[in-house]
Protein backbone atom coordinates (compact mmCIF):
# COMPACT_ATOMS: atom_id res chain seq x y z
CA UNK A 1 0.00 0.00 0.00
CA UNK A 2 1.52 3.35 -1.00
CA UNK A 3 1.49 6.38 1.38
CA UNK A 4 -1.42 7.85 -1.00
CA UNK A 5 -3.67 5.40 0.06
CA UNK A 6 -5.42 5.08 3.72
CA UNK A 7 -6.78 1.84 4.47
CA UNK A 8 -10.14 2.08 5.83
CA UNK A 9 -11.30 -1.23 7.47
CA UNK A 10 -15.45 -0.10 8.32
CA UNK A 11 -15.98 -4.11 9.45
CA UNK A 12 -15.75 -3.04 12.95
CA UNK A 13 -18.09 -0.41 13.03
CA UNK A 14 -21.90 0.48 13.76
CA UNK A 15 -23.82 0.36 10.62
CA UNK A 16 -25.04 3.85 11.76
CA UNK A 17 -21.27 5.12 11.86
CA UNK A 18 -19.96 3.61 8.62
CA UNK A 19 -21.13 6.16 6.27
CA UNK A 20 -20.08 9.61 7.73
CA UNK A 21 -16.84 7.68 8.89
CA UNK A 22 -16.35 6.79 5.06
CA UNK A 23 -17.18 10.05 3.32
CA UNK A 24 -15.18 12.01 6.33
CA UNK A 25 -12.24 9.61 5.11
CA UNK A 26 -12.73 10.40 1.02
CA UNK A 27 -13.47 14.23 2.02
CA UNK A 28 -9.89 14.10 3.48
CA UNK A 29 -8.20 13.02 0.46
CA UNK A 30 -6.20 15.23 -2.28
CA UNK A 31 -6.31 14.55 -5.34
CA UNK A 32 -4.65 11.07 -6.25
CA UNK A 33 -4.46 9.97 -2.74
CA UNK A 34 -6.80 6.77 -2.69
CA UNK A 35 -8.69 4.98 0.01
CA UNK A 36 -8.53 0.98 0.11
CA UNK A 37 -12.02 0.04 1.68
CA UNK A 38 -12.84 -3.14 3.92
CA UNK A 39 -16.33 -3.99 4.25
CA UNK A 40 -18.17 -7.42 5.03
CA UNK A 41 -20.43 -6.76 2.10
CA UNK A 42 -20.52 -5.13 -1.27
CA UNK A 43 -20.70 -1.31 -0.66
CA UNK A 44 -22.52 -0.77 -3.79
CA UNK A 45 -25.20 1.07 -2.19
CA UNK A 46 -21.94 3.57 -0.96
CA UNK A 47 -21.19 3.98 -4.78
CA UNK A 48 -24.37 5.55 -5.39
CA UNK A 49 -24.46 7.28 -2.55
CA UNK A 50 -20.90 8.79 -3.60
CA UNK A 51 -21.57 9.01 -6.95
CA UNK A 52 -25.23 11.40 -5.91
CA UNK A 53 -23.23 13.90 -3.44
CA UNK A 54 -19.68 13.72 -4.83
CA UNK A 55 -20.12 13.56 -8.43
CA UNK A 56 -17.04 13.31 -11.13
CA UNK A 57 -14.76 13.33 -7.93
CA UNK A 58 -13.69 9.59 -7.57
CA UNK A 59 -12.86 6.47 -9.13
CA UNK A 60 -14.10 3.12 -8.01
CA UNK A 61 -11.59 -0.49 -8.36
CA UNK A 62 -12.80 -3.49 -6.17
CA UNK A 63 -9.43 -5.15 -5.57
CA UNK A 64 -11.94 -8.11 -3.96
CA UNK A 65 -15.17 -9.12 -4.20
CA UNK A 66 -16.44 -11.21 -0.99
CA UNK A 67 -17.72 -13.24 0.11
CA UNK A 68 -16.51 -12.93 3.43
CA UNK A 69 -14.51 -9.47 2.74
CA UNK A 70 -14.73 -7.13 -0.05
CA UNK A 71 -11.86 -4.86 -0.78
CA UNK A 72 -12.55 -1.13 -3.03
CA UNK A 73 -10.15 1.54 -3.86
CA UNK A 74 -12.41 4.59 -4.07
CA UNK A 75 -9.63 7.59 -5.44
CA UNK A 76 -9.74 10.90 -5.85
CA UNK A 77 -9.85 12.43 -8.85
Amino acid sequence: MSPQTIELDVRVLPPRDKHPAIFRTFDALTSGQSMLLLNDHDPKPLRYQLAAERPESFDWEYEAQGPEEWRVRISRR
